[in-house]
């Protein structure tokens, strides 16, 4: 039977106007519930002496309802019998582990809510939104993200107070350029679609903050010449081969750049003029060193000395042994130290970070033996650490301080476990694990909820938790390749947010080369179709 809202839950509900109905595998909103504020309630019929806080008819209206996490199908059409609601969160916010609803479709009447400031229905199965949801003109927050939807309705353009708008994980291949009205948006996140273009239009937004275009397929950096105020743009993970330098220029405000996964080969000047620039990352393109350096001396020059003066101790001009680029430290905020051979990194190094909040730090290709104790000096800035190609047989406590930390590369060592401390690094989303001699998998990785990319390729892990994985709501890739799995669990195939499963080179007999050929989509689909019922 439908498991029923206790009543001490409604009349608490009546007195407060919200009602958290999270969790309670609901596979619809019984009906009572979207009457909560026109029926009588029950203990009224009863005669029985109503204390002062239990007076009924003094009921407050309901503004906010929660249904995350429950089993339903559909909202019922019931919705607009809750006009004060300003609240409506039907996505996943209580606990990682519980099933995600299921809409398919978003009802009409809720477009008749006028008061709603939050619609919160992401990890659903829409593949449209109502043309009207333009009526929602107090919205201030919408969540549609890891749905279905291919379009947005032109109607949007109304939504003049919306303030923060996730469209991330569905499969939009554009933008309407009508976007552009909305003039109070500040944080825009379009994460994993199909983007090939944003629209010129977009860069009239004055008030935006916030873009994020990660993992798209877009070929150049979107010109947004009017976006004052953009402190943060996000665009890893595309194919993006130039950067206009006068794209640039405009972006007067910008803190963070991050351009990683690209095929960017050249850094244009311009990125100079970018006076409030924290972190810039430029991981895996294909820019040379000789660009590089030809980009750090062209700075040099620029910040060069009279003719009278003494030449300033930069980059190019420090006496060889310290090998410390200053220049990288103050401007790109890498500090680099790597394909040295180096059995540990001199005091020297960490010296010269001084007071610059250091984002990037790369010590791989040397002979280091143990994670540098001094990295904890950086806990408070850096977010991408490399330590790729060393000799490195365990993980110190020092790294588990470093709360910031996004990446983390640590390929090509001679680990074989992770310390459960390292459950302390909440926004980690990227963890490079190839080529170590794991025999079984990480089983803090499991408790990282930020992740996004595992690699953990050419290791020995025999097995894998498919119950712990599904946890792991934002995991899109995972690279098992040549590992010693003897088999893979059906489970595995509802982890429906893996965009890419690399299991190949394995000892397992299923799923057959022929079925992993045929991409992740079609491996996770066979998986799902073993499960025993």
């Amino acid at each position: 039977a439908e498991p029923a809202v206790p009543q001490g839950l409604l009349r608490l509900a009546r007195r407060s106007g919200q009602l958290n109905l999270a969790g309670r595998g609901l596979s619809h909103v019984p009906e009572h519930v979207w009457r909560i504020n026109l029926d009588t309630p029950e203990e009224a019929q009863q005669n029985l002496s109503f204390g002062a806080a239990d007076r009924w008819w003094e009921q407050t209206d309901l503004t906010k309802l929660i249904l995350a996490s429950n089993k339903l199908q559909s909202l019922s059409e019931d919705v607009q019998l809750l006009p004060a609601l300003t609240v409506l969160d039907d996505n996943l916010k209580i606990s990682r582990n519980s099933i995600h609803n299921k809409l398919r479709s978003l009802p009409e009447e809720l477009l008749q809510l006028p008061r709603l400031r939050s619609l919160l229905v992401q990890h659903n199965e829409l593949s449209q939104l109502p043309e009207g949801l333009g009526q929602l003109l107090s919205l201030e927050e919408l969540d549609v993200s890891n749905n279905q939807l291919t379009a947005i309705p032109t109607s949007f353009a109304l939504l003049v107070n919306l303030v923060r708008l996730n469209l991330a994980c569905n499969q939009l291949k554009e933008l309407p350029a009508d976007l552009s009205a909305m003039k109070s948006l500040r944080q825009l996140d379009c994460t994993k679609n199909y983007l090939e273009t944003v629209p010129p239009k977009l860069a009239t937004m004055a008030s935006l903050e916030q873009l994020y275009l990660r993992k798209n397929k877009l070929r150049s950096l979107p010109e947004l010449p009017s976006c004052k105020l953009l402190k943060e743009l996000h665009a890893g993970e595309n194919q993006i081969e130039i950067l206009n330098a006068e794209n640039l220029k405009q972006l007067s405000s910008l803190c963070v750049l991050e351009l990683r996964d690209n095929k960017i080969k050249a850094v244009p000047e311009e990125i100079t003029v970018l006076q409030k620039l924290e972190r810039l990352d430029l991981a895996n393109n294909d820019i040379s060193t000789q660009e590089l350096l030809k980009y750090l001396r062209s700075k040099i020059q620029d910040d060069g000395p009279g003719p009278s003066e003494e030449p300033p101790v930069t980059a190019m001009t420090l006496p060889s042994q310290s090998k410390v680029n200053i220049h990288a430290i103050t401007t790109l905020k890498l500090l680099e130290y790597s394909d040295k051979q180096a059995a540990d990194i001199p005091e020297a190094v960490f010296d010269a970070v001084g007071a610059t909040p250091v984002a990037t730090v790369n010590f791989s290709k040397n002979q280091l033996r143990e994670i540098p104790p001094r990295l904890v000096e950086l806990k408070d800035s850096v977010c991408d650490v490399s330590l790729g190609f060393n000799k490195i047989s365990c993980i110190s406590s020092e790294l588990c301080l470093l709360q910031k930390l996004t990446h983390l590369d640590l390929r090509n060592n001679v680990l074989t476990a992770l310390p459960e401390e390292m459950e302390a690094l909440k926004r980690l989303h990227t963890i490079n694990l190839a080529f170590n001699r794991f025999k079984v998998f990480p089983s803090v990785l499991y408790r990282l909820p930020a992740l996004e990319t595992i690699l953990l390729s050419n290791n020995q892990v025999g097995s894998i938790d498919p119950v712990q994985l599904k946890g792991l709501d934002k995991l899109g890739t995972l690279d098992l390749q040549n590992n010693d799995l003897l088999q893979v669990p059906p489970e595995l195939g509802n982890c429906e947010n893996l965009r890419s499963l690399l299991l190949e080179g394995n000892p397992f007999r299923t799923p057959r080369a022929a079925v992993l050929a045929k991409g992740t989509a079609a491996v996770l689909e066979y998986l799902r179709s073993r499960i025993p019922s």
